[in-house]
């Protein structure tokens, strides 16, 4: 059996989230049907992350084993034509055996967007905050992500995860267009943590929480202390990064 690794890109409104979970369908499940049915052998797919209900990716990581492909290029092809506009294929290379899309992943980039007028183009890539932000605040209170590690403020209740550490690399707001996104890098994420950040840092930018609020939320390791979720719609998977090795079979 060979590995294989897909690069790949998806609009999370029409699915709920990468696993495959029951009675909704899932990124993952429609991905190893269409592999399944086209190289004609079950094909279990393993994702780089678990994007939640409604999230999108721009760039998104997968490993599957399977017997030998021949013609790549035409793999590829031939799987765009029977996914759903919603799923894109960007690529597909053989590795080596040990590569792994989750564990060999060095760290992972979210953009959340958000617009400051009402904007019908954006209803469904962005989340429209009525009223005036200080953004310098909300990028001071970004700055104390940095001096912590155990982000379970922010994370779902009841996850099965071994711990709520992160190491957080980046995170900043900045103006694209006519639109304020907030950049976050880590080596990892919890569940709902990156929505759940810009909903706090948002209530700082209202002026409803001052930095020192901010840092208390982090250090009560309570959910509750934190602002609400904002919308997944206008979360986007930017960036997974890997030991260069991995693309050793990538066309420049």
């Amino acid at each position: 059996m060979n590995r294989y690794f897909l690069h790949l890109a998806y609009n999370g409104n029409s699915f709920h989230g990468w696993q495959i979970q029951p009675g909704a369908t899932s990124v993952q499940e429609v991905l190893e049907k269409c592999i399944s049915l086209k190289l004609k052998q079950q094909i279990g797919v393993t994702g780089c992350g678990r994007t939640d209900t409604g999230v999108n990716a721009r760039n998104f990581y997968a490993h599957f084993e399977s017997e030998p492909i021949n013609d790549l290029e035409n793999f590829v092809y031939q799987l765009n034509m029977f996914l759903p506009e919603e799923i894109v294929i960007f690529d597909c290379w053989q590795v080596d055996s040990y590569f792994h899309a989750r564990f060999d992943a060095t760290s992972r980039t979210y953009h959340y967007y958000v617009t400051r007028r009402k904007n019908p183009f954006h209803t469904h890539d962005a989340f429209y905050v009525y009223g005036d932000l200080d953004v310098e605040k909300m990028n001071e209170a970004a700055q104390v992500l940095f001096d912590y590690e155990d982000f379970t403020s922010f994370s779902k209740l009841h996850t099965q995860v071994k711990t709520n550490n992160c190491k957080i690399m980046e995170a900043r707001w900045f103006e694209e267009n006519d639109l304020l996104v907030f950049r976050i890098k880590a080596d990892r994420f919890l569940r709902n943590m990156v929505r759940a950040i810009v909903g706090t840092l948002l209530e700082v930018g209202k002026g409803k929480m001052d930095i020192e609020g901010f840092r208390a939320v982090i250090e009560h390791k309570n959910r509750c202390s934190a602002g609400t979720s904002v919308p997944a719609h206008a979360l986007f998977l930017e960036e997974v990064t890997y030991p260069l090795e991995l693309f050793k079979g990538v066309k420049a």
